[in-house]
């Protein structure tokens, strides 16, 4: 029976996958974080990795990162999901070798496709493992910089610096939000009420929600700081045709989204918190 380890911090996106798989009589592993995935990877050895790419510990790019790096599970496939797909997730997932990337939210007939065609048709012996990767020598210090790439083996490069993460894309971002079910606009702004990035409507739009978002926070944050709470992180507006929602990012900016179905509050809020790092990068 394959076995398929499922990495998200939601329990509901994790059941979601569970029922989907356990039809098709697939072993289900999961994980609630970026530690616990890494070890079941060396304990269980699944078949493939389900993961999503923003993790409370530590991202989906580096799970993926230590599989494709790992001596002997290198070859396993993994299936990055993520709220946002733009060109800096793909260029990110292709840098650590994922095999696929999928947006969520996503249907489950949808996942079991795209999980079922990296798993070995029944009857069919499992693509076989990478042999291990060569060891590197230990540096010695004494030797000067400039000359130790000619002592590492010939099919062995020189240690590189890491390059720095490239900054998020901001209008993706916000498009990635205003492009969920129920979402009609969204907005970022700075403290002072002016309007840095929009996305699923019109600018005038944007620019009201901005002067209210400036106009509430500065109202309100002043009731945080008397019951000793601190600044605002987030505020639900109710009205008649929909429901706005305030969101602090970082100590400089407010996004907000206005929402033309109510019902939909718990998910975009999910999803608003899931790109708040990359939000906070971005700004």
């Amino acid at each position: 029976m394959p076995k398929v380890l499922v990495v998200d911090d939601s329990l509901s996106v994790r059941k979601v996958v569970q029922r989907a798989l356990e039809s098709k009589r697939i072993e289900v592993l999961s994980a609630a974080s970026g530690s616990e995935a890494m070890e079941q990877i060396g304990r269980e050895a699944p078949d493939l990795i389900v993961c999503d790419v923003i993790m409370p510990d530590m991202d989906g790019y580096q799970i993926c990162d230590f599989v494709k790096k790992h001596p002997t599970l290198g070859h396993t496939p993994v299936l990055l999901i993520s709220g946002i797909v733009n060109t800096t997730v793909l260029e990110r997932a292709a840098k650590v070798r994922s095999d696929d990337v999928m947006r969520k939210p996503f249907a489950a007939d949808e996942l079991l496709h795209r999980i079922e065609s990296f798993l070995p048709a029944p009857g069919r012996a499992p693509a076989a493992a990478v042999p291990p990767a060569a060891v590197v020598p230990p540096v010695d210090r004494r030797i000067p910089v400039a000359l130790r790439a000619a002592s590492l083996p010939e099919n062995l490069s020189a240690p590189v610096a890491p390059m720095a993460k490239p900054a998020p894309d901001l209008k993706a971002l916000l498009a990635g939000v205003a492009e969920l079910p129920g979402v009609s606009l969204t907005a970022l702004i700075d403290r002072e009420g002016a309007l840095m990035e929009a996305a699923g409507g019109l600018i005038p739009e944007a620019a009201l929600a901005g002067a209210l978002a400036s106009c509430l926070v500065g109202s309100t944050e002043g009731v945080g700081r008397g019951l000793a709470q601190g600044r605002l992180q987030s505020l639900i507006l109710e009205y008649d045709a929909g429901v706005v929602l305030l969101n602090a990012v970082g100590d400089g900016a407010m996004l907000a989204v206005v929402l033309g179905d109510p019902a939909v509050l718990g998910k975009v809020r999910y999803h608003v918190k899931k790109a708040l790092p990359d939000l906070v990068r971005a700004v």
